[in-house]
Order: C-alpha cells, then sequence, then structure tokens
C-alpha cells in the first residue's frame, strides 16, 4: 500500500541532496582546534551515525510502501553523510576515528529487537539526544568549523524527527488509547534514561561547550512531551501538552 504522503518526504530529502552538492562540503584545509574533551565525544558520536542501515532498510520493504523505502534510504545516506563530516572534522582537528563504542552497540541490539516501531522508536531516542547535543557544538564550540558541521547536521537532524513521528503515528493508529499512552510513557522513559546516559558519558565535553550535565537532561526531557504525542497520538485527537 502506496501512501502518497511519503512521496513529498522523497521529494524533501532529494532537494536537500542536490542543495549538499550545490553548497559543497566546508572548508576542511582550514584545520579544527578541538578540545580533547571535544574530540572524545566527536567520536563516538561520529560512530553513532556511522552505519548501513540495512536492517531498518529490510524492515522498510518489508512494509509494503515502496516510497516510504525510498524515504528511509535517503534518510539512512543523510546519516552517512553526517559520520562522513564528523570524521572528515575529526581529521581536520588532528584525531582519528572509533572503530565502535559500547553505547552504540547497546543501540542497535535494541533497535533490531523487533519490528520497524520498535527500529523506529529506538532510533527517535537517539535523534531526540542528538538534537540537544548538535544544537550545543554549534552554539558553544568556540571553533568555527566545529560549528559549521554541527549546524549543518542539525538541520539534517530537524527533519529527520518529523519524518519518524508521522511514520509511528500511522503505525500505532491502531492501537486503543490505553496502550498507545503506555508506549509513549515507556518511550519518555527510555529517552530520560538515555539523556542521563549520554550527559554522564559525554559531560567533560558538554562543560566545554557550556552546558551543565542537568541542563542537557533537563532540555532532552522538557522536549519529550510533545514528541510522544506526536508519535502516539491518533488522527483526529489532540495530542496532549508535554511537561
Amino acid at each position: 500500500m502506496i501512501n502518497r504522503e511519503y512521496e513529498a518526504w522523497v521529494g524533501d530529502f532529494e532537494a536537500e541532496r542536490e542543495r549538499r552538492a550545490t553548497l559543497g562540503d566546508p572548508a576542511w584545509s582550514r584545520g579544527a582546534a578541538l578540545d580533547p574533551a571535544l574530540v572524545r565525544s566527536l567520536q563516538r558520536f561520529q560512530v553513532g551515525e556511522d552505519g548501513d542501515g540495512s536492517a531498518l532498510i529490510g524492515k522498510a520493504d518489508r512494509a509494503g510502501d515502496p516510497v516510504y523505502a525510498e524515504a528511509v534510504r535517503l534518510f539512512v545516506a543523510e546519516e552517512q553523510n553526517h559520520a562522513r563530516m564528523l570524521a572528515l572534522l575529526l581529521a581536520a582537528g588532528g584525531a582519528g576515528t572509533l572503530s565502535g563504542h559500547w553505547s552504540d552497540a547497546a543501540f542497535v541490539r535494541l533497535r533490531r529487537l523487533l519490528g520497524l516501531r520498535v527500529e523506529l522508536l529506538v532510533l527517535m531516542v537517539a535523534e531526540v539526544v542528538a538534537l540537544r547535543y548538535y544544537r550545543a557544538v554549534r552554539d558553544g564550540a568556540p571553533d568555527p568549523l566545529t560549528a559549521e558541521v554541527a549546524g549543518r547536521i542539525l538541520a539534517d537532524e530537524e527533519r529527520h524527527v518529523p519524518f519518524h513521528c508521522r511514520r509511528l503515528r500511522e503505525g500505532f493508529a491502531g492501537l486503543p488509547a490505553p496502550a498507545r499512552r503506555a508506549v509513549a510513557g515507556g518511550w519518555r522513559a527510555l529517552l530520560a534514561a538515555a539523556a542521563v546516559v549520554v550527559a554522564v558519558d559525554h559531560g567533560p565535553a558538554l562543560r566545554h561547550l557550556g552546558v551543565g550535565r542537568r541542563g542537557f537532561v533537563a532540555d532532552v526531557i522538557r522536549s519529550s512531551g510533545p514528541l510522544a504525542g506526536a508519535m502516539t497520538t491518533a488522527p483526529g485527537e489532540t495530542a496532549p501538552a508535554g511537561r
């Protein structure tokens, strides 16, 4: 079954791909002055962005909507571009990339447990945490190249979140309201836990960027209510106000 709304998403991803090609890459040759704590933090996020997306693409293919599956492929390509830019940013600062990190491995295992809805729910945890993280890097990094790269990635993540919210809202529409409320509550709890883990793991980098651990977690939690409503409110219902 083809949902024509995803044709607009495909068009959006394709237009962004063309815009990136026209704009070109940041000027890597100018180099980057990276604080050691930020290097370690960016290396871990680079691992999280670097993947072939095969599990997600396979589940999207099996969902039966080829237009949605194409949009997912274009989304994965944008995530891979994030990994490429972060690797080049680290290289510009004289640092390398990591072969893996426990936090990324844990998220990947959790995402692959069940079907497309679970995959997207866990992915949305990573996306929402990434929104706050890249905003902190964009606004707090004293190095211009670092701020530029973070700004480019943040702009993409801000487009990705409504894309996944739309699909999840569709996927949960058939559940009764109590079940959807339980999903929303469980997702918010998982997001809060992930925010705490990131705040602890990346605390030195966040301090370098002028963001405290508690403030980081509070900001992520504050954003969770409206997003949970956007993912689980059935058509015709009013999403509950976030708290």
